[in-house]
């Protein structure tokens, strides 16, 4: 953990799913490879995946249909298949990283009011959230398709924060990558980010934030 970032009086936080909260990089990869298989083309490393996750399903289908090599014109047919395998291995190739329930309680307990906000798709992301024991700290959960914009535009996390009854100055958002720091800096929400994501490759003290933490358990230090 870096310094103790200064942070406004809160009354609720936003967190991000993906590399934040959850590994998913196994489903991720399952999803994928198994797609990829449906269209004859070749299957992709966990690194190359790691690095374009983070911007919604539909952006990484077809960013990993260029960096196979495959036409864009096959995008269609990718996508129904991406979508029903991952909802077959939804939770099932993934882990909730150490001290996320640890950091969830923390702020429950300040009482702050929680929301989970995630580019992937909302029918997968409430369903791995039960999944994986979390869904019941959030009082709202939105998926990349829940609003007309995805993070990086600061639009969900506006919303957002409407839908909790909290200001974005008293909103902290909690994510693992440039995206959700661009969005809170352009909503006007103070931004800690966890080192241990899939910030495109690059690491996360790289990014314009207001504090960092190696695990959410450290978050009590922080309020």
């Amino acid at each position: 953990m870096n310094s103790r970032p200064r942070l406004p009086p809160l009354r609720a936080a936003i967190v991000d799913l993906d590399g934040t909260m959850i590994d998913t990089l196994g489903d991720f990869a399952e999803a994928l490879n198994r797609m990829l298989g449906d269209l004859r083309l070749p299957a992709i490393e966990r690194p190359a995946i790691e690095r374009l996750v983070g911007k919604g399903s539909e952006h990484l289908v077809r960013s990993v249909l260029s960096h196979v090599g495959a036409a864009p014109q096959l995008y269609p047919a990718a996508w129904d298949a991406y979508q029903r395998h991952y909802f077959s291995v939804n939770g099932m190739h993934s882990e909730v990283y150490p001290g996320v329930v640890e950091g969830l309680t923390l702020l429950s307990a300040r009482g702050l009011r929680l929301a989970c906000l995630t580019n992937k798709p909302t029918n997968f992301a409430v369903p791995l959230l039960s999944a994986k024991g979390l869904e019941g700290f959030f009082s709202v959960v939105f998926g990349g398709d829940a609003f007309e914009r995805k993070k990086p535009n600061p639009l969900p996390l506006l919303k957002t924060c409407e839908a909790l009854a909290s200001q974005p100055a008293q909103t902290l958002m909690i994510g693992d990558s440039s995206n959700d720091a661009a969005a809170a800096r352009a909503a006007g929400c103070p931004v800690l980010l966890v080192t241990y994501g899939y910030n495109h490759g690059e690491p996360a003290r790289s990014v314009d934030a207001d504090g960092f933490v190696d695990s959410l358990a450290e978050l009590r230090e922080l309020l």
